[in-house]
């Protein structure tokens, strides 16, 4: 009988030997904690189909900020509810505006120990739904919305904003945006580009996150999930338009795009672990038929190593503390 040569089972031997070469690492400064704050909230309401996160109040939201920098996370991404929509998104301009104040707020409480980033979008504050204003014949507008986009970046930047995040997947937001930032002198502001944003169904439970009013879909301007070269050619587009970071979203079920984009771009890559693949993890957890923290660790570290240098996570603080040694 002859016996193996080759063992790598060796270097599997002890917890010490399989840090020591481990290929790849997850680290609380690699996750994005995405939040919610409500306008005209009292107190935290529970997203039902996301066990575990909430709309926040502009308090708890600070408080829930602060908690993320002392973990260590690698920043915080907002998003706003309004008590009012309007055809146009208007709240989403409004100094006095939900998203605003609360980029405002976050920033006094925190100030440079977490980056604050702002999700630059409309579907949250249009009574459509629609991530774009609509032309007479129902369609999304490009070309108005990009003027949208311009105000809404300037908006942010005022309120004190690290980095913006369009997302609505407009042709030529980020060359716009970056202008619309640098002619207004806020140069330091950054852009982290949802460059390929796929029409999903995993989008499901976000929908409920944000009191969404969606009529219709949006596969005329999100991309169709099937195309993976589309998928880096966007991202080399926000690149050349003055991109900071690129990001694929969602996550799990475009692990490949996330390792095309990543092959081919020069600056960080990011990825999105949507609600519906935090949704998937939680119910399969609550069921009993997977146990629930190992998973969330796997989820996390398949999709770095995918290639994700950022990931944004509904788990970014519960991961951070079961990082912890």
């Amino acid at each position: 009988m002859e016996f193996p040569t080759v063992r790598p089972r060796r270097m599997r031997r002890t917890p010490a030997l399989r840090a020591m070469v481990a290929e790849t690492s997850l680290e609380a400064r690699q996750l994005v904690l995405p939040m919610f704050v409500r306008e005209g909230a009292t107190e935290p309401v529970p997203i039902s189909s996301m066990p575990g996160v909430v709309q926040h109040t502009r308090s708890s939201l600070k408080a829930a900020a602060a908690e993320a920098a002392e973990l260590g996370l690698g920043g915080v991404m907002l998003f706003g509810i309004p008590e009012t929509k309007d055809a146009t998104g208007s709240g989403a301009i409004d100094p006095n505006g939900i998203l605003n104040v609360a980029i405002n707020d976050v920033v006094a409480e925190v100030g440079d120990a977490i980056p604050v980033m702002s999700d630059l979008c409309l579907d949250e504050f249009t009574d459509h739904g629609h991530c774009g204003v609509l032309d007479d014949q129902g369609r999304v507008d490009n070309d108005a919305t990009l003027a949208i986009y311009a105000e809404m970046g300037l908006a942010h930047a005022a309120a004190g904003v690290d980095l913006v995040g369009p997302s609505g997947m407009m042709d030529g937001q980020v060359g716009v945006v970056r202008a619309a930032l640098d002619d207004a002198g806020h140069t330091d502001v950054g852009i982290l580009a949802y460059s390929a944003k796929y029409a999903s169904a995993f989008y499901g439970p976000f929908r409920e996150a944000v009191d969404s009013s969606l009529q219709g879909d949006r596969r005329t301007y999100q991309q169709d999930s099937g195309n993976a070269v589309e998928g880096v050619r966007e991202a080399l587009l926000d690149i050349d338009e003055g991109a900071d970071i690129v990001m694929v979203k969602p996550a799990l079920a475009y692990l490949d795009v996330i390792r095309r984009v990543r092959d081919a771009v020069d600056v960080p890559v990011a990825a999105y672990n949507i609600s519906g693949e935090y949704a998937m993890v939680e119910a399969a957890a609550a069921n009993g038929w997977i146990e629930r923290e190992p998973a969330i660790l796997e989820t996390l570290l398949s999709i770095r190593r995918a290639g994700a240098d950022v990931i944004l996570t509904y788990w970014a603080a519960e991961a951070a503390r079961l990082l912890r040694p």
